[in-house]
This record gives structure tokens, sequence and C-alpha cells, in this order.
């Protein structure tokens, strides 16, 4: 038996194979759409949701996957390991937590033998994915709950989380714009930059041209790590070729010890769109 199992939200935005290798259990997070009920990633695809978005703005919307989802991941992984890390998305951007807070105290009675704690990333999307990531590889290790923790928590201290998007149309969803000044941004096709950090999404500036954008994206990376070995998760929204365009600038200009490519997460889509380009990172020391 293993000692160390992880749970997490689908917003992670972790590859099938990341999350095989490392037996995560990824917890689906809703996106409801005309009446009718998804699995993130399990009953569509993230391009099929962006299409939806498309289609019908007022109609899509999300919810978090309910605490008897929890219990059952629960329960799936405490059938091999000791005890149970769950790590979710912000939970000043979602009730995510909760849920699976709940789930936790019923587990309590139902599985005494299993310790279950967890971790409120304060990030979203790949952010919380590296986080994620280097707790199961700590677990990988063979390493026990409490160094796990201090893993994911050492992690959760350095990540950050920089995006482009390709419209401002969505962004009045967040709250933080008015519907009009959306409305006016997207007629002057401006792309905003935005930011998470502290558990919330911050504007951060707009630009008139994405690769403008882009370029901000990576002066700000610049900044932050300098020429120190760096993790790195490049995220898109359903272009991949400006996905793999973005990673591949990355790969040349820093000194990564760590590079994926993901599809950013529709769950957090319908508040930045089609397009979206963004990256998670933090330092190696």
């Amino acid at each position: 038996m293993g000692k160390v199992a992880i749970v997490t939200d689908s917003i992670a935005c972790l590859s099938n194979e990341m999350v095989g290798k490392y037996a995560i259990r990824v917890v689906p997070v809703n996106i409801l759409f005309e009446g009718k009920t998804y699995r993130n990633g399990v009953d569509i695809s993230i391009s099929e949701a962006y299409k939806l978005l498309e289609r019908a703005t007022k109609h899509f919307s999300t919810s978090p996957a309910s605490p008897q989802e929890y219990l059952e991941a629960y329960r799936e992984q405490s059938a091999w390991a000791e005890s149970i890390l769950g790590i979710t998305i912000s939970s000043k951007l979602s009730t995510v937590y909760n849920m699976a807070n709940v789930a936790r105290e019923k587990a309590r009675q139902e599985l005494p033998h299993v310790t279950i704690e967890l971790l409120d990333s304060q990030t979203a999307a790949a952010g919380e994915g590296l986080i994620v990531l280097a707790a199961a590889q700590a677990a990988a290790e063979g390493k026990g709950l409490a160094e796990v923790i201090e893993v994911a928590e050492s992690v959760r201290r350095k990540v950050n989380v920089i995006a482009v998007m390709e419209t401002v149309r969505h962004a009045y969803r967040t709250g933080r714009i008015p519907k009009t000044a959306s409305r006016i941004g997207a007629m002057l096709n401006i792309k905003p930059i935005f930011t998470i950090s502290e558990g919330t999404v911050h504007f951060a500036g707009a630009t008139r041209s994405k690769q403008r954008g882009v370029d901000q994206l990576l002066k700000k990376m610049r900044k932050e790590v300098g020429v120190n070995p760096v993790h790195v998760a490049v995220m898109h929204a359903d272009v991949p070729e400006e996905g793999k365009k973005l990673k591949d600038r990355v790969s040349a200009e820093f000194n990564c010890v760590e590079l994926w490519l993901t599809e950013f997460t529709p769950v957090m889509g319908y508040a930045a769109g089609r397009g979206i380009l963004a990256i998670a990172f933090y330092p190696e020391a």
C-alpha cells in the first residue's frame, strides 16, 4: 500500500498522462449549458466547451462537483493509500474547497483508517496543476503526508500565473469589469492581461495586440525568475498552434527543468474566452 494519494479538481489542467503516471484522482467540475450538465474533461472536450461558450455565452455556467463525488474519490484512493492529500482551486475563486471539505468530514466516519488533508492552492489552472504535480512526485518518492504537504506549500508560495486574453468580451463575468466596459473593450480589440495571486484574479493591464501581450508575459516571468532554473506550464484555450509557439519560445529563452503544454480550463474560460495564452511557473530555488 502506498503512503499518500492525491486528489484534485479538473481545473488543474493536468494531462491524462500525468494523471495516470502518478495515480492522481481528478474530480471533474461541472459545465452547465442550456439545461444540460457536462463533467469537465469527461462528458465534453475542452474544444467543445469553448464552442458552446462562443455559441451562447448567457447559457454557459459552471458548478463544483458534489461532496458525494469527492467522497467517492476518497474511497477510491483509500483502497491503496494510507493518506490522502486533496488540492483544490483557490477557495476565493470557487466553492470546490468547501465541497471537498464536506466530503472529508463524512469520510472521517466512513474511512477512519485513512488520514485526509486538504490544501487550498490559492491559485488556479496550471498554477494549481504545478502544485499538484510536485506533491504527486513527492508522494511517488515515498514521502509521508507531512513531507508531501511541505513540498506542496513550498511550490504554492512561489507559483505565478500570467495570461493574455484574446478578447475582453467575457471579462465582465468576473465582476471586476462592467459589462459596458467589456463590450467597448471588445470593439477596440483590447487584449487584457491578468495574473492570479493571493488566491484571486487581478487585471494587470492590456495591449492592442496579442503578440505584445505575450511579450509582456515573458517579461514578467523573466523579472521573477531571472536566469534561475524554472518549472513552467504553458496553457492555451483552443489555439494549439499558438500554444506550441509560446512553449517553443519559453524553451528557447528560459532554463526550464520542467516544461509542458496544456489546455486552459473552460471552467475559467467562461470569463476569459477562447484564444487565451497563459503561463504558470515557479523557480527551482
